[in-house]
């Protein structure tokens, strides 16, 4: 409750506006947090963040499902810390119901690009989808299958410079497709701040203060190293000790 009180105090950004501000090519970095350190952020960002809002909603609900080989190649590429590494999913936007196929390549030089077209299902069978992984994913089309299902509910905001976006991800649960295991996240927290190069940012020192650092995390993979004990998680390990800290905390 207290998170949604705060929210309405942010002065919103409609959909239109966050149109020019779509970061397709971009520098991402990633942080993790506590519900409690969420909402001191929040008091801390309301002169200078916007908050997207649709259709008077600003906690969005995502669905995302992922795919990768038999042989988990894109979930290994990123344990192993590969350039030009990718990940593939189809993600659900719940409250609008649009649904995008994508494809994220993360570059040697840090900067992620993410390709997607508007699809209405997952049937890889469909000739338009087939043709955009051929075009875009380094993957055979006809080995993926379907390995990890998230949701998670999103808030986004906007700097009044409008250089950056901020997204940050609460309600976190997995379910994975090959074990069938499921997890919720609880108390976890995920903070991404979207940015074209290293353009000032005023959350960064917000986040320097409340002892908030960079700390990686992939959906995808630390979903399938939660939910899946067949897959090996060695290099993973410091990043799931963290995560294991804060998801055992109170809410």
């Amino acid at each position: 409750m207290i998170m949604n009180e705060l929210i309405k105090n942010f002065e919103p950004i409609s959909l239109e506006e966050m149109n020019g501000i779509r970061l397709m090519n971009r520098m991402d970095t990633k942080f993790v947090t506590t519900r409690r350190k969420l909402e001191q952020l929040l008091v801390m960002a309301q002169q200078d963040y916007r908050i997207q809002e649709i259709n008077g909603e600003r906690n969005m609900e995502y669905d995302t499902t992922y795919f990768d080989t038999s042989q988990f190649d894109m979930y290994y590429d990123h344990q192993h810390g590969r350039t030009n590494r990718q990940k593939m999913r189809f993600r659900t936007y719940v409250s609008s119901n649009l649904q995008f196929l994508e494809v994220k390549t993360k570059n040697n030089h840090g900067r992620t690009r993410k390709q997607r077209i508007a699809v209405t299902d997952m049937n890889l069978c469909d000739t338009r989808k087939t043709d955009f992984l051929q075009e875009h994913l380094h993957q055979d089309v006809n080995t993926l299958l379907p390995a990890l299902n998230n949701h998670f509910s999103r808030l986004t905001l906007v700097n009044s410079a409008k250089t950056e976006r901020l997204t940050i991800d609460t309600n976190l649960q997995f379910l994975n497709l090959v074990s069938g295991e499921q997890r919720q996240m609880g108390n976890l927290v995920i903070i991404e701040l979207k940015r074209d190069g290293l353009c000032f940012s005023p959350v960064i020192d917000m986040l320097l203060d409340l002892h908030i650092h960079p700390h990686g995390f992939s959906k995808y993979c630390m979903g399938s190293a939660l939910t899946n004990n067949m897959l090996k998680v060695n290099r993973l390990k410091p990043k799931l000790v963290d995560i294991h800290k804060i998801v055992s905390q109170a809410v």
